[in-house]
Formats: C-alpha cells, structure tokens, sequence
C-alpha cells in the first residue's frame, strides 16, 4: 500500500515538476512591485538556455550520426525556443526605466555577463574567446562548462562531419579550440550542397536561421537594455549597451553567409 502511495505522489503534478522548489525560487531583494518579473524573465531564461543545450548535444550527435531528419527536427525545435526568448524581451519592455531603478542598486554585482549558460552555448555553437572567463572564478562549474565546450568540437563542426558523411569533401581535422574563420575551399563545398538542394542544404539554411535568430537576440537586447539603462554601466561593473552593441552582425557560421552572394 505504502509503494501505491509513493508511486500516486511521485506523479503528481506538483511533486513531477518540483513546484514547491520552482516558486520559491524567486527571492526580491526590496519591496518594488516590478523586482519579481525581473527575476521570473530571468531565471525563465536560464531554463530555455538549459533546454537550448540539451537539444544542441542532440542535435550533434544526430549530425555526426548522418541523420538527416533528426537534426532538422532537432534544429526547428531550437528555432522555435529561440524566438520565444527573444519574444520575452516584449515582457521585460513593460518595465519603464524609473521601475527598473528602484530596485537595480539591490542587484550588487550581479549581471546578465555572469551567465554561464549562454557563454556555454556561445562555445557550443562556435565562439572560442577565453576573455568570458573573466566573471567566472577558477575551479567553478560554470567556468568548467564553457572550458570544456571550446575544446570540444562545435555544432558547425558537426555539420561539417555530417557532410563529409554525406560524400562532400569536407576536411574535418580542424583544431576545433580555435574560432571559425571564413574558408573559401569549403565555401565552394557549400555551393555544392546548395546546388544539389537535398537534405544537407535544408540543414544549412536551418544553420543560417539559428544564426540570424542569435542574432536578432542580440539586437533585442541591446536596444532593450538602451531604452532601459541608456549608457550607463552595467550592474556587475559592466560596460552595458556598448559592449552589447560590438556583438552585434558577428556570425557564428561565417561561411554559411558569405556564400549567399554567389548563389
């Protein structure tokens, strides 16, 4: 009886979803109404960041086994969660800037930079800059994670095992703790593949939708936190909107857009 129990509670849908530790989860820090959607934006954010990271790790296990319809699913999944965190942003702009100066000074040294998720999937898909170590303290987990993820090889990379797979003359010994730069040999790989207009392109420009929505994250940041903050610093210390706008227009898949003028 006591098993049936257990087993009736396990599924219930509060004890299944943790709820009791998700809702108390929020902690203001001051009394101003508008602290807590601040916090929920966020930490909603962290979550779609985690389940971002779990369908990359999918999404290139797929690549590299060759399978062609699981990385499309697997990339219009992250697609579609992509668009609802730059949807979010329209919920953080209900937030005028007096609201959000009311309680920012309880924010310490607290920053959106310090997020060690979105600086792992920036290595997953391919950014290889040691300088995001700077807010992470050495020996911590979140600095490990985005340590690892460079020296792995990266969702592009993938791609382009999954090419080669697919009977592309692809080279795919490129040392992958590197950044990606542009290659004029595989951008004639590329036409290729756009010529042939099978699976392997269908991929590509799904690659190029993920980069464009990184992209329009960005922007929506900047200018979110522009009409929010204006210039000042960023709390953290950080230099706020205009480091934000120097990250704006760099691609993560270089090749895949400087194709697009000679097809």
């Amino acid at each position: 009886m006591t098993g049936t129990d257990d087993t009736q509670a396990a599924l219930s849908y509060t004890s299944y979803l943790a709820l009791d530790e998700v809702l108390a989860a929020q902690r203001p820090r001051s009394d101003e109404h508008d602290e807590l959607l601040f916090i929920v934006i966020h930490q909603v954010y962290e979550l779609w960041f985690k389940q971002i990271l779990h369908e990359a790790a999918f999404l290139q296990e797929n690549l590299e086994a060759g399978n062609t319809a699981h990385s499309i699913r697997t990339l219009r999944r992250i697609l579609t969660v992509l668009k609802v965190v730059v949807a979010q942003i329209d919920v953080l702009e209900t937030m005028t800037p007096s609201q959000f100066t009311s309680f920012r000074a309880r924010l310490d040294a607290s920053s959106g930079f310090q997020s060690g998720q979105f600086r792992e999937l920036e290595a997953v898909l391919g950014r290889r800059d040691e300088r995001v170590f700077a807010h992470y303290p050495d020996g911590g987990e979140q600095r490990t994670r985005i340590a690892d993820a460079m020296r792995r090889p990266s969702v592009f990379d993938s791609f382009l095992t999954y090419l080669s797979g697919q009977g592309y003359p692809v080279a795919t010994d490129r040392d992958v703790t590197r950044p990606l730069e542009p290659s004029p040999e595989l951008q004639e790989v590329l036409l290729k593949v756009y010529q042939d207009d099978g699976g392997p392109s269908v991929l590509a420009e799904a690659l190029v939708d993920l980069d464009e929505g990184l992209q329009e994250w960005r922007y929506r940041h900047v200018k979110m936190v522009e009409r929010t903050i204006g210039d000042k610093t960023g709390t953290g210390g950080s230099s706020g909107a205009t480091y934000l706008r120097t990250t704006l227009f760099t691609p993560m898949f270089p090749d895949l857009w400087a194709v697009r003028s000679r097809l």
